[in-house]
């Protein structure tokens, strides 16, 4: 079975559909492939209760039409609205096989859910006045909502809202692969629950470097029976001007899997907690150390003499180390300073303010669509930098080049809080120094990072959640 993991642009999807057809599967029989496998997710949903399919001109409204008939011949009550006549012979033929009575738009049905069938994929621009109107006035009058494909009025490849207004689904049913606008800001939070119905594209054939996997829950194992504190990984925290940051990427890196953590302080005097490991010693020293397996540095670093100073010694001393550079250190890099390609694996955690500057500051060409400023920026920095980036937020991209990328789902919006990025970063540097590679370690410390603010509930300080990454962790055992 196609890998279901792959998330495709709408051209991408094109190109998978007409692979499909090109070997022989016609347009008809995927319009019953992708019609039938939706319409058992919307009889759950019904659980007996009536259904209003609204369909649009194109093979969105098909799938619709066959929907409809679907759910009828399984004894649904089922009200048809379609906004404009078929405009495609696949639609045409599934609306001629419907076999109930079809409504037009001045329809007014009230009902329990309304199906969205009125565009898909390919839409580009907002709805017309009419078309909004409809949509918003149907939505208004049934209980439960669901898009088929994804919700009219959404940019399939940038997740852009092209109308403002737009309802919010109870569930979306994604067509054929997972599109962008699924998993990406402002549109993912329209999209309700999500569900994918195949109908055998094989969406690994469409992919290019920039074409995402879904983030998925890792598959991990425990030490070796052999292992020891240094097999396991040596992380370094450099601590700064506010040690509580370094607290919690030392706490992170603890609970994700590292076999011995450190805060390294430059000779700085700050008070940190006991069972913390700390070297006092000049970073000179510390990091020469060659049994360190993953850095991180930039969590409560500041941004004075000291700071830069203490960057400097990560980037160009004795240590080759894999590098988390997070926080305060994303604001004093620069090319000037920066490495030369390939000289270690690097990582970089910006949030969307700390993107906005390090694409100022890197040479980086001017925002392409179709895909999110974010992704592109994203893409742009890592050629500049020859660094993977985690690019946060309510949706997160991780990219590299060589190595692939990454989209993750929104985590919890508890996340919003002071210290979780620094978590996160911490549980990036020990995932790194069990010897993964940075898109597999980031992506793995994504999902425990996710995992662990829903164990932790509401309400939870960045504490509360680095000590939910240990059940985290072993709900992947």
């Amino acid at each position: 079975m196609p890998s279901p993991d792959w998330v495709l642009t709408a051209a991408q999807m094109r190109a998978a559909e007409q692979a499909l057809i090109c070997a022989g599967t016609s347009v008809d029989d995927l319009m019953q492939r992708a019609g039938c496998g939706a319409a058992d997710w919307v009889w759950r949903m019904a659980a007996g209760r009536s259904v209003t399919v609204l369909c649009g001109p194109g093979n969105n409204g098909g799938d619709g039409y066959v929907i409809a008939q679907t759910l009828r011949e399984r004894g649904a009550a089922v009200t048809l609205v379609a906004a404009a006549d078929p405009q495609t012979d696949a639609a045409r033929n599934a609306r001629s096989l419907y076999q109930g009575e079809v409504l037009g738009l001045e329809a007014a049905p009230h009902g329990e859910v309304l199906v969205d069938c009125l565009f898909g994929t390919g839409l580009t621009r907002p709805l017309s006045d009419e078309l909004f109107a409809l949509l918003t006035r149907l939505a208004a009058s049934h209980r439960q909502l669901i898009a088929v494909d994804l919700p009219s009025g959404v940019a399939s490849d940038s997740g852009a809202v092209l109308n403002a207004g737009l309802p919010s689904y109870d569930l979306t049913i994604s067509l054929g692969a997972w599109k962008w606008a699924h998993w990406m800001m402002p549109a993912a939070p329209l999209m309700g629950e999500r569900r994918l119905v195949q109908i055998g594209i094989d969406a690994a054939a469409q992919r290019d470097f920039t074409t995402p996997r879904l983030l998925a829950r890792p598959r991990l194992t425990a030490p070796a029976a052999d292992a020891h504190k240094y097999t396991r990984g040596l992380v370094v925290i450099v601590a700064g001007a506010m040690p509580g940051a370094a607290i919690h990427a030392a706490r992170a890196a603890e609970h994700g899997g590292a076999g011995y953590v450190k805060v390294l302080t430059g000779g700085r005097d700050l008070k940190l907690p006991d069972d913390l490991v700390v070297d006092a010693r000049p970073l000179s020293e510390a990091l020469a150390d060659p049994r360190i397996s993953a850095v991180v540095i930039g969590p409560g670093l500041g941004r004075d003499g000291l700071a830069r100073d203490s960057l400097h010694q990560v980037l160009h001393g004795a240590c080759h180390a894999p590098t988390v550079v997070d926080a305060d250190a994303l604001h004093l890099i620069g090319p000037d300073e920066w490495l030369g390609p390939g000289k270690r694996q690097m990582v970089l955690t910006p949030h969307a303010g700390e993107l906005a500057r390090l694409s100022s500051t890197w040479p980086i060409a001017a925002y392409q669509p179709p895909l999110a400023h974010k992704v592109h920026e994203a893409i742009a920095l890592d050629w500049e930098t020859d660094a993977t980036i985690v690019a946060k937020g309510p949706d997160t991209v991780v990219f590299n080049r060589d190595l692939g990328m990454v989209v993750a789902p929104s985590a919890s919006s508890w996340l919003s809080v002071a210290g979780s990025g620094d978590v996160l970063a911490g549980l990036i540097a020990s995932r790194l120094a069990g010897g993964l590679d940075a898109v597999t370690a980031c992506a793995e410390a994504l999902w425990l990072h996710g995992e662990a603010a829903r164990l932790a509930g509401p309400a939870f300080t960045a504490s509360d959640l680095a000590a939910a990454i240990k059940p985290a962790v072993a709900s992947c055992l």
